[in-house]
């Protein structure tokens, strides 16, 4: 849609908008006076109707949830260029649907009519509507009234602050000032210039002293020696006044004053109207008293001009409203409910559908008998150098947090592979699909929808019998696994990339046989699946003999193995199947390329520092990459030694050799300061407030960082709440690309990120992991990470950009964090250097 323009003001003496008889919505009487009606117990209050208008931003779901609880039905989520000024007149005014409005905060600032939309429109128009304004929204509010946006004297993200107020009803029951106890969390960088508001607009919150607190130190609210401030009295609902505005120009930010010290501008209300803003995030985790701000606007919203009756006049539900406001914008059409199976009763087969029946085996107490999961690999799967073969590896158990490791090579008939690469860089623009099965038949398929979509139809056509599982610890018992290309962005919320992956942009297997190791107690576990709706047939036998024969040799080899344990050498010295692991003798001089030079580096540092400062992002994540020349490689030499050198707990190992592709994933613990942990709790609450039903997220106050930097925790969450049977690529369409490795909020940090990227991501910062058949799905993302590919080996690195940022800091840290991938990859190369040869590149990481 074009971009929005501020109205021109209304004529001098001509009556506003909104007290235009068409669609003036009248004010409720107050309680107690006239026309009160009989005894008896008062009645229920009725839900509270929101339009939630979102800014793009990365924790409006983090509203919608708190809206769900308090107003006790969830609001409608509509981005701010979905709908016209005639859809919201229509919705607001006609049809009496919503009670309420909430901007959203979002990235950018509301002098830019696209940053916002249409919110100037809502809050010029809409004067007898109840509107919260959040970050920008609170920016809107005081733009459209003449105030000036301004630079915050320091830009905040994910930092808390003590918030002093004035008593306006919307703190009712909030303590005030220092040591109060209302501690609030701020991720902005522009502000509203208290000295510029008009007669139309009172300040009714300021930060109460200059000390930043941290996310930790927020956690406990001390309200021992606090007064509980708020009044109906300071609700204000009398005649209307004129909207004044700016009449379109476009201010420049400037900075705010240094005479404004300490007291930053933190909410605002209309004098007549019962608009009002905030600058904080009263949906943050961290935030204290932040449901009890929405429960006060709730009860603004009622008793300023709820009529009676209220639920059979409200129209939310209509028909009409869902069919008008598209899917992905109504947030209960994207709960699915799939068909429940029953245990036992084998299900009628639909065309094209599958019944996967899953036989298994387990050997108690046999890691440590035989040394350790790395030479189960190489027994069983390491052969012709580990050709096709898969090992989402957990070479780290520290704190419990990866208790197994899978598995698994090219196996049964069920076994495929499937390869996906983008038909162009832009949304929507589909792929073209690679299947390879068992017997070395290939079909290729152009997915008009992507390849999500296709993995979520051949899931949703595996039908399964739950008793086949039972008893087992884990959640892989066989199916989909390899990983998603950072590209794959184009399927969920981005709008282009800037640059085509020289690696497929997903690549699965199909497994049906893997064998899995229990880390805790040292359990093995040999599992496969056969189709039940071919053993009516004549493969069916075959299919069934396959994988019986396949267990029991699989079982075989593991006691072999048992038996010739004191030849086994342990700590990652096997020399199993004859590979010998040392290092070659010989010197070679190539060494990594790294994309940019440190000048240029710093620069995209700074560029996003001031993309922070003016408002467009909260944190951006910034990557480079690093290649060189690796034509002799041993790949699994390479994986062997970096997880016995780096060990970590959501490590992989993947092998697919039709592409000359090998992944050499380590992911390990890095120490992050409180402001992204913060942040990142934050994303992770949006996240599954996107896929989870209204009301039901339920995330621990106090996580590490780590613990987002894999969906693998996101899934732990996820179990804690209400999912109504969401698909699992659902939950990842909602949360892929990880916010860790883009930013926030995170489509606009993405579109900022490809414009200072000047090559592919590939596989760094993707994910990989498994969809198993029965519906379960665990998935990390992919850091620390060496992609062997055609003959050359790459390394993505990079961090988090945030405001206290220093570029030169910044970028040691880069390098810092690709040291050890590259380390060994320099240790364990094969190729010999020849000085004559035009692709060897001599310039060293600098």
């Amino acid at each position: 849609m074009a971009a929005l323009r501020l109205p021109t003001p209304p004529p001098p003496r001509a009556p506003a908008p909104w007290l235009h008889s068409s669609h003036r919505r009248r004010v409720a009487a107050p309680r107690g006076a006239g026309g009160g009606g009989g005894g008896g117990g008062a009645p229920p209050p009725p839900p509270v109707r929101t339009l939630l208008i979102d800014n793009y931003d990365s924790y409006t779901y983090n509203i919608f949830q708190e809206l769900s609880v308090v107003n006790g039905v969830p609001p409608v989520v509509v981005r701010n260029d979905e709908w016209t000024w005639r859809d919201v007149y229509r919705w607001v005014y006609k049809e009496r649907a919503f009670d309420n409005i909430v901007i959203s905060p979002g990235p950018g600032s509301p002098v830019c009519p696209s940053d916002i939309g249409i919110g100037l429109r809502i809050l010029c128009e809409c004067g007898d509507i109840p509107i919260l304004g959040v970050c920008l929204g609170h920016q809107a509010l005081g733009f459209v009234h003449g105030a000036k946006i301004v630079h915050a004297p320091e830009a905040i993200h994910g930092r808390l602050s003590e918030l002093e107020h004035n008593g306006c009803y919307l703190f009712n029951h909030i303590p005030s000032g220092v040591n109060s106890g209302f501690k609030v969390v701020r991720y902005h960088s522009l502000v509203i210039e208290p000295d510029s508001l008009s007669e139309d607009l009172i300040s009714i919150a300021w930060t109460a002293s200059p000390k930043m607190l941290s996310f930790l130190e927020s956690d406990k609210p001390d309200i021992t020696s606090s007064t509980l401030w708020g009044s109906l009295d300071n609700l204000f609902v009398t005649n209307q006044s004129e909207c004044s505005t700016t009449g379109g120009k476009m201010p420049s930010i400037n900075d705010a004053s240094e005479l404004d010290g300490y007291r930053v501008l933190m909410g605002v209300r209309h004098s007549t109207r019962p608009h009002y803003g905030v600058q904080f995030h009263p949906e943050s985790v961290a935030t204290h008293y932040g449901r009890q701000i929405f429960q006060n606007f709730k009860k603004i919203t009622t008793d300023f001009g709820l009529q009676t009756p209220l639920l059979q006049e409200r129209k939310i539900s209509s028909p009409d409203l869902k069919n008008f406001v598209a899917n992905d914008l109504l947030h209960s059409a994207r709960l699915k409910l799939w068909d429940s199976v029953g245990p036992c009763a084998l299900p009628k087969r639909s065309s094209g559908d599958k019944c996967l029946r899953l036989q298994w085996k387990k050997i108690d107490n046999f890691l440590n008998r035989i040394g350790g999961s790395e030479n189960i690999f190489s027994v069983l799967f390491g052969h012709h150098s580990a050709e096709d073969t898969f090992w989402l590896d957990s070479s780290s158990v520290d704190q419990n947090r990866a208790r197994f490791s899978f598995m698994g090579g090219k196996g049964g008939p069920l076994w495929k592979q499937m390869t996906f690469h983008l038909a162009s860089q832009r949304a929507n623009c589909g792929g073209n699909l690679t299947i390879r099965d068992a017997y070395g038949c290939t079909v290729r398929n152009f997915l008009k929808d992507g390849f999500l979509d296709f993995l979520d139809k051949e899931m949703q056509s595996i039908q399964y019998i739950e008793k086949d599982y039972e008893g087992l610890p884990f959640d892989f018992h066989g199916g989909f696994v390899g990983y998603i290309g950072y590209g794959l962005k184009v399927e969920c919320d981005a709008s282009s990339n800037s640059a085509k992956s020289s690696t497929p942009d997903a690549c699965f297997f199909f497994a049906d046989n893997l064998v899995v190791v229990d880390h805790n107690n040292g359990d093995v576990y040999i599992l496969s699946l056969h189709d039940e709706y071919s053993s009516g047939n004549g493969d069916g036998d075959y299919q069934n003999s396959i994988h019986s024969l396949w267990l029991a040799n699989t079982e075989k080899k593991l006691l072999r193995m048992d038996a010739m344990a004191p030849r086994l050498s342990i700590n990652g010295n096997s020399s199993i199947n004859g590979n010998s692991f040392t290092i070659s003798s010989s010197v070679n001089k190539q060494r990594f390329v790294i994309e940019k030079s440190k000048d240029e580096y710093i620069r995209d540092v700074q560029s996003c520092l001031d993309y922070i400062r003016d408002g467009e992002s909260y944190e951006l994540c910034l990557t480079t990459q690093m290649k060189r020349r690796t034509d002799y490689m041993d790949a699994l030499k390479l994986y062997l030694k970096l997880r016995k050198q780096n060990p970590a707990p959501y490590a992989a190992w993947l092998n697919f050799s039709s592409e000359n592709l090998s992944i050499c994933c380590s992911s390990p613990e890095s120490e992050k300061d409180q402001a992204e942990n913060l942040m990142i709790v934050d994303l992770l609450r949006n996240d599954l407030g996107k896929v989870c039903e209204p009301g039901s997220v339920h995330v621990p106050r106090l996580m590490d960082v780590e613990s987002y930097k894999t969906v693998h925790t996101m899934v732990s969450t996820i179990r804690g709440t209400k999912m109504s049977d969401l698909s699992p690529v659902d939950c990842v369409k909602a949360a892929f690309p990880g916010g860790s490795m883009t930013g926030a909020p995170k489509v606009r940090s993405m579109e900022i990120l490809d414009s200072l990227e000047t090559s592919p991501r590939g596989i760094y910062s993707g994910s990989v992991g498994f969809f198993s058949y029965n519906k379960t799905f665990d998935l990390n993302i992919v850091i620390r990470t060496v992609v062997l590919h055609n003959g050359e080996a790459s390394i993505g690195a990079g961090g988090a950009i945030v405001a206290l940022s220093d570029p030169e800091a910044e970028y040691n840290e880069m390098l810092l964090k690709a040291k050890a991938p590259t380390k060994v990859v320099e240790e364990c190369s094969q190729q010999i250097y020849n000085p004559d040869r035009s692709d060897s590149m001599q310039t060293t990481v600098s």
